[in-house]
């Protein structure tokens, strides 16, 4: 791993929501899906902050949006990064 890799995981496992948001991200999803799977591990995660961490994932190049024209029913899917850093939380 270089030093951008390493410093992406390190604030990945800094915060609690990312590192549990993260894990339930398998596959097409939409932030309803991963906030349904993320609350049953930890019930305190609410609907805004999944969006505001997919956000944040987004800009960081872990999650890519695969139609951002929609304004309900966006679909996130974890970009190679988003993967790899998965695996390593895994």
């Amino acid at each position: 791993m270089n030093d951008k890799e390493v410093s992406t995981l390190a604030w990945v496992l800094r915060g609690s929501q990312r590192r549990i948001i993260i894990t339930c991200m398998d596959g097409f999803k939409v932030p309803a899906q991963i906030f349904r799977e993320a609350n049953k591990i930890d019930s305190k995660i609410t609907r805004n902050s999944v969006s505001d961490v997919l956000r944040a994932f987004t800009k960081q190049g872990l999650t890519k949006c695969i139609n951002p024209e929609e304004r309900k029913g966006r679909i996130y899917v974890l970009t190679t990064k988003g993967k790899a850093v998965r695996k390593n939380i895994i």
